[in-house]
């Protein structure tokens, strides 16, 4: 028996609730099992329990044996003074509490039905692609819903924990924020991070002087991240070179510290190429997050985003090399990349920010528009059964992979619920 099984056990009712007495043989009759604390205190606060005649209020503790009690120390706690019941699974001995006065104590152990014990054993022992894989599953579509809209909530509140730590780098400047955001992701997991640092060495600002000119963002883009420290043969990188130089001196600059990975990528994710489409991307606009986010369709924001890197790469995808004729334009599968990776979440978290549901609403309202991920975890669920219509469905897919199937956190997971419903496991 682990604790967590129990508190929901008890959280939801699941024994056998008939003739319910103390160990000392008082009745019992459970009114409100209480609100779970998550906190420092006893596991339920808030409850409301009859025992004989008289009404109790307070707190309800849970402990596998009695005995835990004392080895908590809890009698020398005052978070513990206002218990009104001790549930406990095994009752191995008398407790006292903070007063010295018995504490009263209800065993589960003979009213839990072996057959939810059993399933939530599978669960924990199950090594598959989720846990649940193999137990047949009765949710009902509704609820379904229910929880993909909690779980899709959750991963946009899991990354806008990470726009405010960037918010909070950048004083609260979204366009700047925005700018970091969008370099990473358009660095791809593997050059993420040093892209993230070219932009936070070239400001917003210092490319508003040079918007109109892509051969100078060209060349502070490559420049800052070590792509123009060699000799070229070819007078177009040569040039960004002397350009870089120029601006180098000009604004202090230092290439950032780090590298930036070709290998086992497709030569269209070629870091060289990201860095020209990413620099067409700022010559061909200004204060992008502020239309963004007042922007009403994802057929829109695709076209802000249907970008093409300038003629020098139609014939390469790195400098020096000369490769066949190919238009270095972000595809479809890419900018739809960035919409969920970027744009969703930081419009979501503009809205979290100011307390604006509208900001809220239109950013899960294009995760509806847009095509499903095509990943390891959307397949495996596909494979399972379930509906992955749109980026809503896969965001909900991932976030339940990650933070719920793979910690075994079934007794948290709504699809867990319903195989470990009351109907099914009466005693």
């Amino acid at each position: 028996m682990r604790e967590d099984i129990l508190q929901y056990i008890w959280k939801f009712q699941y024994y056998n609730t008939n003739d319910l007495q103390c160990i000392n043989g008082e009745s019992i009759t459970v009114i409100q099992s209480g609100v779970h604390n998550v906190n420092q205190g006893p596991d339920f606060i808030e409850a409301k329990i009859r025992i004989n005649h008289t009404l109790w209020a307070g707190n309800v503790e849970l402990h596998i044996n009695s005995s835990d009690w004392n080895r908590h120390k809890h009698s020398a706690d005052n978070n513990y003074n206002n218990i009104i019941l001790h549930v406990v699974w095994n009752h191995d001995m008398e407790i006292k509490d903070g007063n010295g006065n018995h504490l009263p104590t209800l065993e589960l152990q003979s009213r839990v039905s072996k057959l939810l014990l059993e399933k939530y054993k599978q669960l924990l022992e199950s090594a598959s692609f989720i846990p649940c894989e193999k137990m047949q599953i009765n949710i009902s579509d509704l609820a379904l819903m229910a929880w993909k809209q909690r779980l899709t909530a959750e991963r946009l509140l899991l990354k806008s924990e990470n726009i405010f730590k960037i918010l909070q780098q950048t004083n609260y400047h979204w366009e700047e924020t925005f700018w970091w955001l969008i370099a990473a992701n358009f660095g791809l997991k593997v050059n993420s991070e040093m892209f993230k640092k070219i932009a936070q060495t070239l400001p917003q600002n210092l490319f508003a002087k040079h918007k109109n000119s892509i051969i100078q963002i060209e060349a502070l883009l490559f420049g800052q991240a070590g792509l123009l420290e060699k000799d070229f043969d070819e007078k177009y990188p040569e040039m960004l070179k002397k350009e870089y130089e120029f601006y180098r001196k000009k604004y202090k600059l230092q290439p950032v510290d780090g590298e930036l990975f070709f290998l086992r990528m497709r030569p269209a994710n070629f870091p060289t190429i990201r860095l020209a489409q990413l620099a067409m991307l700022i010559h061909n606009s200004e204060h992008l997050f502020s239309k963004i986010k007042e922007t009403g369709s994802v057929k829109e924001l695709k076209t802000m985003f249907a970008v093409e890197a300038n003629d020098y790469w139609h014939y390469h995808y790195i400098f020096d090399e000369e490769s066949d004729f190919k238009i270095k334009r972000l595809g479809k599968q890419m900018i739809e990349n960035i919409l969920i990776n970027t744009i969703v979440p930081i419009v979501f978290c503009y809205g979290l920010h100011h307390n604006d549901e509208f900001y809220k609403e239109k950013a899960i309202k294009w995760l509806e528009e847009i095509p499903p991920e095509k990943n390891s975890i959307t397949k495996g669920f596909e494979q399972l059964g379930y509906s992955n219509k749109n980026a809503f469905d896969s965001q909900a897919f991932i976030q339940l992979k990650n933070q719920y199937c793979n910690h075994k956190r079934c007794l948290e997971c709504a699809i867990g619920n319903s195989l470990l419903k009351k109907d099914d496991v009466k005693i």
